[in-house]
């Protein structure tokens, strides 16, 4: 008896096995949930038996490529799928040099340097590197910034397909109404993300200032594809007011490693 039928797989027509492929396709509907789902709903996703998205769902939770809330019982992605998901995004050429190049960045600017890319749930730091000052902060590798009020957000928010952050738009928007949020420089209102938008494009600079987080300011840029499109955003973070300033050398170089670092930049 050969493996495939000691393990009860099967290769399909195209030279693959029928129970990984079964798996992925789970894998898959489970990833493009907008949120923890229920077994029910993630089977109907799926297309497949509830008892049979069961069992691969056991299998994904002993691996770490799902969780299960205790509560709730629904299922989310795990860590070990965040690990992937980080790791397959930067492999990518755009970060790769972008990530290679950023602790130069830092010294330059004596700022905390980040490198994000958009993931299934926003803004994702793929590489930071620590100024000498260090900041005290809650984020990092993994971590998620909201598209409206994070400098890197904003410029995933400015240089990207509308359809790609409708929704984060509208769930930001809806809950800055239900719980009356001013923002300082942006109306939650659908015209108000206009009027931001093209701003950032045409600065082709994002900031936020100490009113976001308290005691932090931080500026973005975009790494931008043949498309026009943001690879990847490129983030100074600090507590120094002047370098939210137009003529800061912060900016300078920001824009500059951007550029250089984009398609349309020389290196």
């Amino acid at each position: 008896m050969d493996d495939l039928e000691e393990t009860g797989a099967e290769p399909n027509a195209r030279g693959g096995i029928q129970a990984l492929d079964a798996a992925m396709q789970v894998l898959s509907a489970l990833a493009t949930s907008p949120g923890p789902i229920g077994v029910t709903d993630l089977a109907r996703a799926a297309g497949m038996p509830v008892s049979k998205v069961h069992r691969y769902l056991a299998s994904f939770v002993h691996a770490g490529l799902a969780i299960q809330s205790g509560r709730s019982g629904r299922y989310n992605l795990g860590p070990f799928a965040a690990s992937l998901g980080i790791a397959a995004l930067a492999r990518n050429d755009f970060v790769n040099r972008a990530a290679d190049d950023l602790e130069e960045l830092c010294l330059q600017t004596k700022l905390t340097a980040l490198l994000t890319v958009w993931g299934n749930n926003g803004a994702t730091i793929v590489r930071w590197e620590r100024a000498a000052s260090p900041i005290a902060t809650s984020f990092g590798l993994g971590s998620t910034f909201p598209l409206l009020t994070s400098a890197s957000g904003r410029i995933f928010l400015a240089f990207l397909p509308y359809r790609l952050v409708a929704d984060a738009i509208k769930v930001e928007l809806s809950r800055a109404v239900e719980l009356r949020v001013e923002w300082p420089d942006l109306h939650p209102s659908r015209k108000g993300v206009e009027q931001l938008i093209a701003k950032i494009r045409q600065d082709r600079l994002a900031s936020v200032d100490g009113r976001y987080i308290p005691g932090l300011r931080a500026i973005g840029a975009p790494i931008l594809n043949w498309q026009g499109e943001a690879e990847a955003a490129v983030t100074l973070v600090g507590t120094r007011e002047d370098i939210l300033s137009m003529d800061s050398a912060a900016r300078y170089f920001l824009k500059e490693f951007a550029e250089a670092h984009s398609v349309t930049g020389t290196r």
